[in-house]
């Protein structure tokens, strides 16, 4: 991110705001997508965290860490979101599971064909493998975001691996034999 614009937006200059909010939209879209499914939530998420960004900018120190700490900013508001709605501490078995087909002729697996795996597991043990996967949280960190107990986290970190392994060897690799 060019240091000229988030000093423009630390000033609340418009301009800045603006061109800011025009690169980081689209990335952080991309993160809401990985926790949210609904649209809306997703659109309720990414305002409120811009709304935090141009707020609290001047309590960054370091303009070079914007982007990790613009990233922190949403997926906290995700996580806010997701607790009105998920009771983390389900485990898989207590989830009735649909199997679906994911694609057609598909052998080949990809980094996006593993992201939307994670539609297919439950939100819980998607969010938690996105938390400590993708973003590099720890069990405690995500323990204390959450409200779970690390025990909790693991298992359902645990449970999302081997249900993601499932849905690739189903799906992915029977169909290359």
């Amino acid at each position: 991110m060019d240091e000229k614009i988030i000093k423009a937006c630390k000033k609340q200059n418009r301009d800045g705001q603006r061109q800011l909010y025009e690169y980081m939209a689209p990335k952080l879209y991309s993160l809401c997508k990985r926790y949210l499914k609904k649209e809306e939530e997703i659109e309720e998420v990414l305002a409120d965290g811009f709304f935090i960004i141009f707020t609290k900018l001047n309590q960054l120190k370091e303009n070079y860490a914007f982007e990790a700490w613009a990233r922190k900013i949403v997926v906290n508001q995700c996580l806010l979101q997701l607790k009105k709605n998920i009771n983390f501490n389900l485990y898989l078995e207590d989830v009735s599971y649909k199997s679906q087909p994911l694609a057609d002729d598909v052998t080949d697996l990809e980094e996006a064909d593993l992201l939307n795996l994670l539609n297919y597991i439950p939100e819980g043990c998607s969010t938690i493998f996105n938390l400590f996967v993708i973003e590099g949280f720890s069990h405690k960190e995500i323990a204390a975001q959450l409200g779970i107990s690390e025990g909790t986290s693991k298992s359902q970190l645990n449970a999302s691996k081997t249900k993601l392994k499932e849905l690739v060897n189903t799906y992915y690799y029977q169909k290359a034999r």
